[in-house]
């Protein structure tokens, strides 16, 4: 009796599901997603850390994350102070952050497409060895060369 093994049957969709993640693109889809989420962090880093205490400068110390408008509640001097309390705030500073975010993004995103064009259309002009001829076209030389050769020698 010890003999005798367990019999597992695997449903038909195991296999399908198998051969659909190893495909090519979805594996490729996954690392992009990866790899995104990656760049997310690194964007918002610097909007938060760099281009915000820069815009607030430039624009008379305003942190865009602190306008927001009391809709109903408690009146506080800021965005964290009045949702603490309960307050309903209409948020449009971190909407403006939500677009200088996207807007760097779409910068950032748009200057590598164009390098990484750039570097492909590079190798790309790079000369091929020219492939060597046929036979046909060899053949072609050959009875070239011979009307060429009966014409000059007549």
């Amino acid at each position: 009796m010890a003999d005798k093994k367990l019999a597992v049957h695997t449903p038909g969709w195991v296999n399908d599901f198998k051969a659909f993640i190893m495909r090519g693109n979805v594996v490729d889809m996954a690392v992009g997603v990866i790899i995104g989420a990656s760049f997310t962090a690194i964007v918002n880093s610097l909007v938060k850390d760099v281009f915000n205490p820069v815009l607030g400068l430039a624009t008379g110390g305003i942190d865009f994350s602190n306008l927001f408008v009391t809709l109903k509640g408690p009146i506080e001097p800021t965005l964290d102070a009045a949702q603490k309390a309960g307050a309903v705030t209409l948020n449009y500073g971190v909407f403006i952050n939500a677009v200088i975010q996207f807007l760097i993004v779409a910068i950032v995103i748009f200057w590598m497409v164009r390098l990484l064009s750039k570097l492909h259309t590079k190798q790309a002009e790079e000369p091929a060895a020219p492939p060597a001829p046929t036979k046909s076209e060899l053949l072609l030389q050959d009875i070239r060369d011979a009307i060429v050769h009966q014409q000059t020698h007549g």
